[in-house]
């Protein structure tokens, strides 16, 4: 089985990425995700989120711009929130490897915004990068409308750049062309894996 690490920025296109793997019925661990479960109302995050930085977790739910502002600009804070859901993301994306395995998928495709950044890419036997223009890719972000201008920065300046990861991929999807486009590539990609 072939294992697809789909990473890039924010405001990329990952999760259009990942669509495009599961409408072809390939798994997709999809990491944002499994932090939200983990974060979710009484989550097994919450009790050591809630201890490491006060405040953030009344009763059994998280007040994530609470959480957000605590950590974001601050690295210190960041690496502790990182050292409590590092480990339980990663317990959950191997049951997931174990379970394509047994179910005899042909590709399985790991969504971490955080790879490389991560140390990830010995996980992988293939690192596929989605890349857009930074104008694109502040405006995707933008238009979520969750985010201020300030945090989207933050965001990205905590991330590689897109450059560095361009080179490091095995493959480069460009999103800052087309939806149309994106999706013509990755198809030709998942054909390839089927051959």
């Amino acid at each position: 089985m072939k294992i697809i690490g789909l990473t890039g920025g924010i405001g990329m296109g990952k999760s259009t990425a990942a669509k495009a793997f599961r409408r072809a019925g390939i798994p997709v661990f999809d990491a944002d995700a499994a932090v939200h479960i983990l974060q979710g109302s009484g989550g097994k995050a919450l009790p050591a989120i809630g201890k490491a930085f006060p405040g953030t977790v009344v009763g059994d739910v998280l007040n994530r711009p609470a959480l957000r502002s605590a950590v974001l600009g601050n690295p210190a804070a960041l690496k502790q929130l990182e050292r409590i859901l590092h480990p339980m993301v990663r317990a959950m994306e191997r049951a997931f490897i174990a379970a394509a395995r047994r179910a005899r998928a042909p590709a399985a495709v790991l969504d971490i915004p955080l790879l490389l950044e991560a140390d990830g890419r010995g996980r992988v036997d293939i690192l596929m990068v989605v890349s857009a223009p930074r104008a694109v890719q502040i405006a995707r972000v933008r238009k979520r409308g969750k985010m201020s201008t300030a945090q989207i920065e933050a965001v990205i300046a905590r991330q590689m750049p897109d450059a560095q990861k361009r080179r490091l991929a095995d493959v480069v999807i460009n999103t800052g062309l087309s939806r149309n486009h994106a999706q013509r590539q990755l198809r030709r990609f998942i054909q390839g894996l089927r051959r």
